[in-house]
């Protein structure tokens, strides 16, 4: 839909309950990754986060530069939200968050 209203945008976030992966116009993977080509030509600077509420062991897009995906809630998902569309996180943030950890 916003693709087909040329849409502009810096951020999209894209919640699912990991059905996600589920789309009964393909029979492998989903629409995403060529909508989102379309977004990002029109908008080069928008960021995706794909956030499934219960994560599997799939996902919609590979994380890059422009993409983050989230798997499960918690308050957290916010910050790392936020500091994910500032372009704040390093490319491995989440071996970092890990490495930060006192045991």
């Amino acid at each position: 839909m916003l693709n087909q209203r040329q849409a502009k945008g810096d951020l999209i976030v894209f919640i699912s309950d990991n059905q996600s992966r589920a789309d009964a116009g393909r029979s492998l993977g989903t629409a995403l990754m060529p909508e989102w080509a379309g977004f990002r030509q029109r908008n080069p600077s928008a960021r995706l986060i794909c956030l499934d509420i219960q994560p599997g062991s799939t996902t919609q897009a590979a994380e890059r530069e422009d993409i983050l995906n989230v798997g499960g809630f918690s308050d957290h998902v916010f910050e790392l939200m936020a500091a994910f569309s500032a372009a704040e996180l390093e490319p491995d943030h989440f071996v970092a968050a890990i490495e930060a950890v006192e045991v």
